[in-house]
């Protein structure tokens, strides 16, 4: 099926429902990672899926269907534990290690353009705060709180806290929830189901900062990976949807993986990384920008957040 994919590209949709269906019956080996990658032009979702299938043969994870009854009633606990903990989240500071890169359009061959530390300061009000704490391992002198590290060019990503969670199952969203596949992320069974929301119930902000800054509403759609234990949201898959055809940004899509984190003794799921990006028009070339953001040390608010040596370390990138 792979070595199909090079006569028509066209068929890659298969290949990933066959992989979400029956799964696979063979060991995951860097060869067959290798191979997907090169045969299915580098798309995210054809490994992304690959990876799922190995990981649902390693644990034993079943596919079985659930019924209308099973998966509206984990989409109802899941919002309650989601929407609790919303309410429930502390006062904290978090740093950021982001890498920023850029590619044409398609192609996955991404070059690295610059790191940086950013310190975030999220209080439960909803606010966050950052301050870039260094740029491509120059310590900024005295850096200012904002509502963004835009100052520093380029692409920026907020909200990957609660605001995602959040319009994805307050009620007033109207989410449209379809139950996908059983999953295992870091060990843990999970249940995937697609999500949609429309324009004017989501109000997805996107903003484009190129020669003039503009913005824009969309709509916002993905999947989710749901912890069957605790009924918590362990990732989230998403993109935009219903963005203006005149509008520079063409696509915008982000990835975010949760765990488990203690913050003054008490634990909390908090981002762990994150996987920004957008693609851009510009003049008759498209571009793809990639935000990889880790969050490390999280602590109490008001501590001091502090630059070390491996926050310079550059992080490895997956070769196309």
């Amino acid at each position: 099926m792979l070595y199909a994919l090079d006569k028509d590209f066209s068929g890659r949709t298969g290949v990933v429902e066959a992989l979400r269906k029956r799964g696979i019956d063979f060991v995951v080996t860097d060869g067959l990672r290798s191979l997907t990658r090169s045969k299915g032009r580098n798309d995210d979702e054809l490994k992304r899926a690959f990876e799922e299938a190995g990981r649902r043969r390693s644990a034993g994870a079943t596919a079985t269907p659930l019924s209308e009854k099973e998966s509206q009633a984990i989409i109802e606990q899941t919002r309650k534990k989601t929407l609790e903990a919303v309410e429930e989240m502390p006062d904290f500071v978090v740093k950021q290690q982001i890498q920023r890169s850029a590619a044409y359009a398609g192609t996955g061959n991404f070059r690295n353009l610059d790191r940086l530390v950013v310190a975030v300061s999220y209080k439960s009000s909803g606010e966050e705060e950052y301050k870039v704490l260094s740029m491509n391992g120059t310590v900024q002198p005295n850096p200012e709180s904002k509502h963004s590290y835009e100052e520093t060019g380029g692409t920026s990503s907020t909200g990957e806290f609660v605001t995602v969670l959040a319009t994805i199952f307050k009620p007033e969203s109207d989410t449209r929830f379809l139950y996908v596949d059983n999953d295992v992320i870091r060990g843990r069974k999970t249940v995937m189901f697609d999500f949609d929301i429309e324009k004017d119930k989501a109000r997805e902000q996107i903003v484009s900062s190129a020669a003039t800054t503009v913005s824009t509403i969309a709509g916002m759609r993905g999947r989710i990976w749901i912890d069957s234990g605790t009924f918590r949201v362990l990732r989230v898959d998403s993109e935009a949807t219903e963005i203006p055809d005149t509008f520079p940004v063409r696509s915008a899509k982000r990835l975010i993986d949760y765990d488990w984190t203690t913050i003054s003794g008490e634990k909390y799921l908090l981002p762990l990384v994150s996987d920004v990006r957008l693609i851009l028009r510009e003049s008759r070339n498209a571009f793809e920008t990639r935000n990889l953001i880790r969050f490390t040390q999280y602590q109490k608010y008001g501590t001091d957040v502090t630059i070390v040596e491996e926050d310079n370390a550059p992080i490895k990138e997956e070769k196309p």
